[in-house]
């Protein structure tokens, strides 16, 4: 059974076992962390912001099963590659797990920020960020000097994705220390192409 990333308000509420307009009153006062839809007023909650919520104000996370914040400690028995995705857009975000659950050959977190990125990849160890540029807080440049300067993570891969085409920006992204880069919008199966090469491993999953 696939993984939800990405809840509306109502799903939110349901797994909650609460009303719709608590779940928008706790997004709108920043209780629940989360992100509207680009263009639109449609509010959305990443899974792991909807866990943290749900712990911090005593509401049963039985529905999660584990912690989607926490690193996986079945990861290294099932062999699968762990992947960070760190983007604030979450119709990409969603579309990027989706694909990624359904090669069944990775496993996945999600961060919305550079803050975020940063806290998770010490504690979840990836081993490779697919990471967007223009992030809410800090540029993904920044993300990429903080993961490089801190030598435990020095094998950690780092695949920059963004809309932008100058090639002066490019390439201060890889001296910044991101190993390969890929301009929005590209099809999922050219960015899983692309972490495989940079894994060093086949291109097609099994």
């Amino acid at each position: 059974m696939k993984t939800q990333s990405v809840f509306t308000t109502g799903q939110a509420a349901k797994v909650c076992k609460v009303s719709q307009q608590t779940i928008i009153r706790c997004f709108d006062n920043g209780q629940l962390k989360g992100f509207r839809v680009p263009g639109s007023k449609f509010r959305r909650i990443l899974r792991a912001d909807l866990f943290a919520f749900m712990r911090d104000h005593g509401i049963p996370t039985d529905s999660f099963g584990t912690d989607p914040t926490e690193p996986s400690k079945q990861t290294e028995s099932t062999g699968k590659l762990k992947v960070l995705v760190v983007d604030d857009d979450p119709d990409l975000v969603e579309l990027i797990v989706s694909v990624l659950q359904d090669d069944g050959r990775f496993e996945t977190r999600v961060a919305t920020n550079g803050f975020e990125a940063g806290m998770m990849v010490k504690e979840y160890r990836p081993h490779i960020i697919v990471l967007d540029v223009m992030l809410p807080d800090i540029n993904g440049k920044e993300v990429c000097i903080r993961v490089r300067s801190d030598k435990t993570l020095e094998n950690v891969k780092i695949i920059c994705i963004s809309g932008m085409v100058e090639r002066n920006k490019v390439k201060e992204l890889k001296t910044a220390g991101a190993d390969d880069f890929l301009q929005k919008p590209f099809e999922t199966d050219t960015l899983i192409a692309r972490m495989c090469r940079l894994l060093e491993t086949e291109s097609v999953a099994a």
